[in-house]
């Protein structure tokens, strides 16, 4: 039976990607080791980030006066980076979820953090609108998807202030103006590589103004400076992002990824809110991500989660439980989830409504 792969992250990898890493497990480059023993300062290494460099370039159509960073410490570690180079006065966060508190958490060790705006009173249900970016911030952070809650921000903020931007979750899913970002980050683990590797694009003028001590490890400018050589990368999930890079240009580009998951996301979208058992726990067409799609039981059929879990795995549905926070189910729609898989679980909706209606 095929397996539709629906996990938030780690989520689904393009098969290209997998087999590739795998025959670099074995036998790298031409090399005779593996990509997980040779050096990060061989040539034939070297080469892998510089490739991989230049796709991030062209696939975003990065500016020039921006550099491009494979780092370690998950994006997670970012929440504390961030304010660490770019905190002076003040800074502004828009609150949409878990990992927005937590990068605000780190952000008020700094000092005074306004957030602007939040949706917890609806359980982040929504994309808060009508706030006011304060002109007299460092900058300005938001998460541009919520995995755990399924919303999304699809278009680019225009701020007054040096904007920062969470994309873990959405990353080449859509076509993005690079410009109007200070700092655009990420963790691998979504729609790019294996967990262990943190994508950072960082204009780079926007550093060099703080007045605290800088820890090493913590300053953008030493990885700039080494071009993400500091100290050892990691290396295999730097290589497997390689071949999502490739996997990418090859499928048309962000545009045209863009297009497919519009439509992925429509079909199902489509079907929960024709399907009367199920309901979407995002109302606002606009705030729905394209990315994770969170949905529940309609009222009075809530007895039938169960039910419905264990026929959807039944079925070859994987992952598609949802977060504690919110329960019911989430399908994970990234860019290598193939339309077949979406169309096979709106088929298993479809099925299971027309057994127990």
């Amino acid at each position: 039976m095929k397996k539709h792969n629906f996990y938030a992250g780690p989520s689904i990898l393009p098969q290209f990607t997998i087999e590739k890493t795998a025959e670099a497990i074995h036998n790298f480059a031409g090399t005779g080791l593996s990509v997980m023993e040779v050096s990060h300062r061989s040539k034939e290494f070297i080469a892998v980030v510089d490739e991989a460099t230049k796709l991030f370039r062209e696939l975003l159509n990065i500016p020039d006066n921006y550099s491009v960073l494979f780092l370690g410490g998950g994006a997670s570690t970012q929440f504390a980076m961030i304010p660490f180079n770019l905190f002076v006065n003040k800074a502004a966060y828009l609150n949409t979820g878990v990992w927005a508190k937590k990068a605000i958490k780190e952000a008020k060790m700094f000092g005074e953090v306004d957030v602007v705006a939040s949706s917890e009173d609806k359980n982040f249900s929504y994309i808060p609108k009508g706030y006011s970016i304060p002109k007299d911030a460092d900058y300005f952070h938001i998460t541009t998807n919520n995995t755990i809650y399924g919303t999304e921000i699809k278009y680019d903020i225009d701020s007054p202030v040096p904007l920062v931007a969470d994309m873990s979750s959405d990353i080449f899913s859509r076509p993005i103006d690079v410009s109007k970002y200070a700092i655009i980050y990420g963790g691998a683990q979504k729609n790019l590589a294996p967990a262990g590797v943190t994508f950072v694009i960082i204009r780079n003028d926007i550093l060099g103004n703080v007045k605290h001590h800088l820890p090493t490890m913590m300053n953008y400018q030493t990885h700039i400076d080494a071009e993400s050589m500091f100290n050892t990368p990691p290396v295999l999930p730097i290589f497997a992002a390689l071949q999502t890079l490739k996997w990418l240009v090859d499928k048309g580009g962000v545009e045209a990824m863009n297009k497919i998951n519009v439509h992925k996301a429509g079909l199902l979208y489509n079907e929960i809110d024709r399907n009367s058992l199920f309901k979407a726990t995002v109302i606002a067409e606009e705030d729905r991500s394209l990315m994770n799609i969170c949905f529940v039981m309609t009222e009075g059929n809530e007895d039938k989660e169960k039910a419905f879990f264990e026929f959807a795995s039944s079925k070859g549905m994987i992952g598609i439980k949802g977060h504690r926070s919110v329960g019911g189910f989430r399908a994970s729609t990234y860019n290598a989830l193939p339309v077949e898989s979406v169309e096979a679980l709106v088929a298993t909706m479809q099925e299971f409504e027309k057994d127990n209606s």
